[in-house]
C-alpha cells in the first residue's frame, strides 16, 4: 500500500554536495520526505526517511536566512529546508513532527484532534506570539520614526514591544517581557534597526533587547527601510515597499526573453499595490516588480505558447502598461487565492 501524501509545495533546500540553495518541489509522506527538481518530474531527486529522525525549528545555522528548519536522520545526515514565510514553515514543521510521532507509535497520520489534546503548552509559543504582534488591529503599531536625521519606516520602539506584552498579559512584568523579547530577537522574529539596537545585539549586554524608546526594531517581513539623504529616484523606488504585505509564497514565473519557467518567491503589497518577486534561494533585493494599479488578472487554460494545459493552474497579469506576466500556481485553489488577492490590491492600492 502506497504511503499517504500529507503535504506538498515548494521549499528551498540546501544541497548536500555543493551546499547551494535551490527551490525544490517537496512532498511529505507518512514515512518520509521526497523532493523533486520540478513538480512534473516522475521520480524524486532524493528521499529522507522520517523514522528515528529529529527536527530542529527554527534553525539559526545560516545567519540571515529565515524560516529554516533542519531534519537530522538516524545516519546523522542533516537536511535543511527554507520556507517562504513563517506560517508556511510552521505548517510543515507541525506535520513532520506529527508524522514522525505516528511512526514511533505505530499509528496512522490523521489531522483530527481530540478534546484531550487541546492543552495550552507550558512554554510560550514564540511563533504564535509573533503572529499576534503582527495583527493589524490588535498588534504592535508600525510607525515611521525619525532619529539622527534618518527616517525608519515600518518599525517600533523597544519600549512599545514591552508595553504590548504587558498590556496583553503575555508576561507578568517588564523584566519577564525583556526576556521574551530577547528570545523573539534571537529567533529572528524581531530585527534591530538603528545603531543603538544593533550595538546591543552585537555587544556583551545581558539582554540583547532594549526596553528603550530610542531603540528601534521591525518585523522581518514588514517592508522596513531606512531613508537618509535619498535622491528622488531612490524615494520613488522605496515607495514600492511602503505597502502592507497581504500575501506571499512561491509560484512559477515565465521569463519574458527565454520563455523558461523558474520558481520565484512573490510578495504582494497593497497601498501602493506591487507584486515583487525574488530568487527563493537567497537575496534581499527583488528581481523585479509588477505595478498592479489598474491591472487585469485572470486564469488561462493554455500556456503562452498556445499548447493546451488544463491542469497547469496558469494565470496572467496584464498591467496598465500592457505588460503580460504568466504565472503558475501549484493547485487550483492556490491560483484562485492569488487571483482574488491581486484583484483586491489592484482596486484598493495606489
Amino acid at each position: 500500500m502506497e504511503p499517504k501524501q500529507i503535504r506538498e509545495g515548494y521549499l528551498v533546500k540546501r544541497g548536500s554536495v555543493f551546499n547551494t540553495w535551490k527551490p525544490m518541489w517537496v512532498v511529505l509522506l507518512e514515512d518520509g520526505i521526497e523532493f523533486y527538481k520540478k513538480k512534473s518530474d516522475n521520480s524524486p531527486k532524493g528521499m529522507i526517511p522520517l523514522k528515528g529522525s529529529t527536527l530542529t525549528s527554527p534553525c539559526q545555522d545560516f545567519g540571515k536566512r529565515m524560516f529554516v528548519f533542519k531534519i537530522t536522520t538516524t545516519k546523522q545526515q542533516d537536511h535543511f529546508f527554507q520556507a517562504a514565510f513563517l506560517e508556511e514553515r510552521d505548517a510543515w514543521v507541525r506535520d513532520i513532527k506529527k508524522a514522525t510521532k505516528c511512526i514511533e507509535g505505530g499509528q496512522k497520520f490523521s489531522r483530527k484532534s481530540t478534546r484531550r489534546s487541546i492543552r495550552l503548552p507550558e512554554t510560550i509559543d514564540l511563533g504564535a506570539l509573533y503572529l499576534s504582534m503582527k495583527d493589524t488591529e490588535k498588534g504592535i503599531k508600525e510607525l515611521n520614526l525619525e532619529k539622527d536625521k534618518k527616517i525608519f519606516n515600518h518599525c517600533f520602539t523597544g519600549s512599545c514591544v514591552i508595553d504590548w506584552l504587558v498590556s496583553k498579559q503575555s508576561v507578568r512584568n517588564r523584566q519577564e517581557g525583556l526576556m521574551i523579547a530577547s528570545s523573539l530577537l534571537n529567533e529572528g522574529y524581531l530585527q534591530p534597526a538603528g545603531d543603538m539596537s544593533k550595538n546591543a545585539v552585537d555587544g556583551t549586554a545581558e539582554n540583547p533587547f532594549l526596553d528603550n524608546p530610542d531603540a528601534f526594531y521591525y518585523f522581518p517581513d514588514s517592508g522596513f527601510f531606512c531613508e537618509e539623504n535619498s535622491s528622488d529616484d531612490d524615494v520613488i523606488l522605496k515607495e514600492e515597499f511602503r505597502g502592507v504585505i497581504i500575501k506571499q509564497g512561491c509560484l512559477l514565473k515565465q521569463g519574458h526573453r527565454r520563455k523558461n519557467w523558474k520558481v520565484r518567491k512573490f510578495i504582494l503589497r497593497e497601498d501602493p499595490a506591487y507584486l515583487h518577486y525574488y530568487d527563493p534561494a537567497g537575496g534581499e533585493d527583488p528581481l523585479g516588480a509588477v505595478r498592479l494599479r489598474g491591472c487585469v488578472v485572470t486564469s488561462v487554460e493554455s500556456n503562452p505558447d498556445g499548447r493546451k494545459s488544463e491542469e497547469e493552474n496558469l494565470f496572467e497579469i496584464i498591467t496598465a502598461d500592457e505588460v503580460h506576466y504568466f504565472l503558475q500556481a501549484a493547485t487550483p485553489k492556490e491560483r484562485t487565492d492569488w487571483i482574488k488577492a491581486i484583484q483586491v490590491a489592484s482596486r484598493t492600492g495606489k
